[in-house]
């Protein structure tokens, strides 16, 4: 059935992005670079002179979500009407969210502009290709890619080990045939690799961590790319590669600024996947829109256990911000799918479900508070909705001294949001937020912090590690890398390890297959289950409904 997304969007008149800003915060035309009429950069020399000129730092909201189901559980519509509605009672605000990847996009998942009434647009530019900083991360991590096989061609005078390379090829497409290719080598044999997704490359991770040029440039040159015959460690920048690197990256540092449809200013920048990496938008952007809003809303990827707790863990470990609020999204339809009713029957009115299901709402809710982050819950309205329903989510948060606000953004926009606004401002002046903890400490070992976050947040009763794990972990603690935090890719639709383990599991068993050091973005991978790092497409992928119309406008999202 065809989104009416872009029906809404299409009745909205945007507003220049230039004028946009310079009537909301003054930027100046120079600070600017614009694609367009609707969507710029805003350049990181004109930040710098704000953080140089300014002490003041507006308040950051995190969104994030119970753990996900195909229901749809709406987060980055919840931002989006959030910053809306904040900005209807007079606060100034801004949204800060991740780059839609294509793989998605063109897949099952669907693109990344929220929906109904509280949109981003240009919808099909920031879907497509937006301002071409997905397209850069994929030329810079495939340029050094093409270094290390040019220097495997010739002299080899780093004697890297061809098949200790552990560096794989990206593309920003959903293509399973891609998960293991063969590379030949020059004097005879081949040596095995693989693509991943451009959103789980480390450079966009990096993109998205780094706090200034200088440690862009610094953190690229850190990236491990490989072993030598004799066993140490290659780095991008053992072969020199960091300077290109940086030049290809040179204008994607910049963040990117769009609109909603109520004509607030949203930064969309960078799209790390949020299993592989950190699942949050760039260091950049966050620090420019806290510079210049009063309320800054964005959100982390999957659920609260994959996305809150690396947002936490990662993103504000490194960059030293932190969140002020924490709204957690969730659906009637996604609780009776927790309370094990079938995805035919959600739009059936079950409280019986829904108080079942409501343990995965809880189990978020305790996570939270137990890190000393207490919640404002939004309850993501839904047209199949009864007020019991509604009524009865309340009511079991209410038990717990957690506010519940129903939320109508997707519908009215703004001003659905109200009460949500309101409840935002509350938590803020009540600093619920003020006694934020990491989940482990920077000296604990590596396997130390895996089994916290495992244990604490997702409620394992026990961790089996593959020889390979145990002896990957080793060599990563006796090489001085234990100090970095940690980042499990773990299925994000149960707290376990088995996506079909939904609701609130406890006493599971978490698998740790492999560990990969990402040490350009200063954390360490922790693989569990079967997380791929390539996705493939549904049996009926959404680009076979794309197309383009006789006035040349794009159909299909």
């Amino acid at each position: 059935m065809p989104s009416i997304d872009p029906t809404i969007a299409s009745g909205v008149e945007l507003k220049p992005i230039q004028s946009l800003l310079a009537d909301r915060w003054g930027i100046p035309a120079e600070a600017l670079y614009p694609y367009g009429h609707y969507k710029s950069k805003l350049l990181l020399d004109y930040t710098n002179d704000l953080m140089q000129s300014s002490s003041n730092r507006g308040k950051f909201v995190l969104v994030t979500g119970i753990s996900p189901t195909p229901a749809g559980e709406g987060k980055t519509t919840t931002s989006i009407g959030l910053a809306d509605a904040l900005n209807c009672i007079g606060v100034d605000s801004s949204a800060c969210l991740r780059e839609p990847s294509l793989g998605p996009c063109f897949g099952m998942k669907g693109g990344a502009h929220g929906g109904g009434r509280a949109q981003v647009a240009p919808l099909t530019d920031i879907n497509l290709h937006f301002t071409g900083d997905i397209h850069a991360v994929g030329t810079a991590h495939n340029l050094l890619a093409s270094l290390i096989d040019n220097e495997l061609y010739w002299d080899n005078q780093y004697g890297i080990d061809p098949e200790g390379v552990s560096w794989h090829r990206v593309v920003d497409l959903n293509d399973r045939a891609l998960r293991n290719v063969t590379v030949p080598l020059r004097y005879g044999g081949s040596r095995t690799s693989a693509f991943d997704i451009t959103a789980a490359s480390e450079i966009m991770a990096i993109l998205c961590l780094a706090n200034s040029r200088q440690d862009f440039q610094e953190r690229l040159a850190n990236v491990v790319i490989g072993r030598s015959k004799s066993g140490e460690l290659i780095t991008s920048g053992s072969l020199g590669a960091e300077g290109a690197m940086s030049v290809v990256m040179n204008d994607a540092l910049n963040p990117n600024i769009v609109q909603t449809l109520e004509h607030n200013p949203v930064f969309i920048h960078g799209g790390p996947f949020a299993n592989i990496a950190h699942g949050c938008n760039s260091v950049f952007a966050s620090r420019a829109a806290l510079l210049l809003s009063e309320v800054v809303v964005t959100e982390a990827g999957f659920g609260a256990d994959l996305g809150a707790e690396k947002f936490l863990d990662i993103k504000c470990r490194q960059s030293g911000l932190r969140p002020d609020v924490v709204v957690l999204v969730c659906t009637t339809r996604a609780l009776k799918l927790h309370g094990g009713v079938p995805q035919s029957d959600i739009e059936k009115p079950n409280i019986e479900a829904l108080r079942i299901g409501s343990a995965n709402l809880l189990r978020h809710v305790e996570n939270l508070v137990s890190l000393g982050l207490k919640p404002v819950v939004s309850i993501n309205r839904l047209s199949s909705d009864t007020e019991s329903e509604l009524s009865e989510i309340q009511a079991i948060l209410r038990e717990r001294d957690i506010r519940a606000c129903i939320s109508d953004y997707w519908g009215r926009g703004g001003e659905g949001a109200l009460d949500l606004a309101h409840a935002v401002m509350e938590s803020i002046r009540n600093e619920d937020c003020k006694e934020m903890q990491f989940v482990y400490e920077d000296d604990m070992s590596l396997e130390q912090k895996i089994e916290a976050v495992a244990t604490r947040i997702y409620r394992a009763g026990s961790l089996t590690y593959s020889d390979r794990a145990v002896d990957e972990l080793a060599e990563l603690e006796r090489l001085g890398f234990g100090e970095l935090p940690i980042c499990i890719a773990k299925t994000q639709y149960s707290f376990s390890a088995d996506p079909k383990a939904l609701g609130a599991p406890i006493d599971h068993e978490l698998p740790i297959r492999s560990v990969r050091l990402s040490s350009g973005a200063r954390f360490v991978v922790v693989l569990t289950g079967s997380v791929m790092t390539m996705p493939g497409l549904p049996r009926s992928p959404a680009a076979l409904d794309f197309e383009l119309n006789d006035e040349n406008e794009i159909e299909g999202f």
